[in-house]
């Protein structure tokens, strides 16, 4: 049965997730509806990362099993087309093998985070961007940012909700930018890691925006940290301008 790797971008914000949900929009069951269009009965997509209600992706990562075998683009193409109207696109398809797995064959995970910076409510990015009415010292943003980096205890920064076995993991990067927009200054976040837990990198960005802000200093960063006790987190960020931008694999199936 021929396998294949869907590079899938979408826009949270009609979504309960990306994980199919009884009675509820999901991206999973937009894909699989697509997919059921194309070969009629049930279908069952693994990804990379299960996105929450409101996160998007510029590259999240899933793989299908399909009965007949397609030329990668013609199959892109039918999807692409079934998925409409929903804002949900296949950006590329590879055949892979049959052991190539979307989620355990991945050895990175990298999101952006964007912060728009503007008293006047957000028209464009609305939905995208997490819209404060303050700037943030980007600088002191990123000396918190850099006690968060490496292998540690993340129980301060994880959900209390977080299914994950341990609490451990290693922070490869989080590396925080000044980005001038034609809609007004931004902050980006790009965070990567192998994996991450439950509401990890929202708890990162609302925590290091309270540093921006001046309410919190960067070794309260590493106090928290160090604390490993919910409590002691900043406030979570909204989810709005969270992406999924890249998944990692040891040789890209799509290059």
């Amino acid at each position: 049965m021929p396998r294949y790797a869907l590079k899938i971008e979408y826009l949270g914000a009609p979504f309960a997730g990306w994980q199919r949900q009884k009675d509820l929009p999901s991206v999973q069951g937009a894909v699989e509806s697509a997919l059921a269009r194309l070969q009629p009965g049930e279908h069952t997509i693994a990804a990379a990362g299960r996105t929450d209600a409101g996160v998007h992706a510029l590259g999240q990562v899933a793989h299908c099993d399909l009965l007949r075998d397609w030329d990668p683009f013609r199959l892109s193409e039918a999807l692409n087309h079934h998925l409409k109207p929903a804002p949900v696109a296949i950006t590329a398809c590879a055949r892979v093998a049959g052991d190539w797995h979307a989620r355990f064959s991945a050895i990175e995970r990298q999101y952006l985070f964007r912060i728009l910076m503007r008293r006047a409510p957000a028209t464009h990015d609305a939905g995208q961007v997490w819209r404060i009415n303050h700037r943030l010292d980007v600088a002191a943003m990123q000396a918190g940012a850099d006690r968060l980096v490496g292998r540690h205890d993340f129980t301060t920064f994880r959900s209390s909700i977080c299914q994950a076995a341990s609490p451990l993991k290693t922070l490869d990067e989080l590396r925080i930018e000044a980005v001038d927009s034609f809609t007004g200054p931004e902050v980006h976040f790009h965070v990567r890691a192998r994996s991450f837990l439950h509401n990890q990198v929202r708890s990162f960005v609302g925590t290091l925006e309270r540093v921006g802000a001046g309410a919190w200093t960067p070794d309260d960063v590493g106090a928290a940290l160090a604390a490993r006790d919910r409590a002691a987190c900043g406030p979570v960020c909204p989810p709005q301008g969270l992406y999924l931008a890249r998944v990692g694999y040891p040789a890209d199936p799509f290059a």
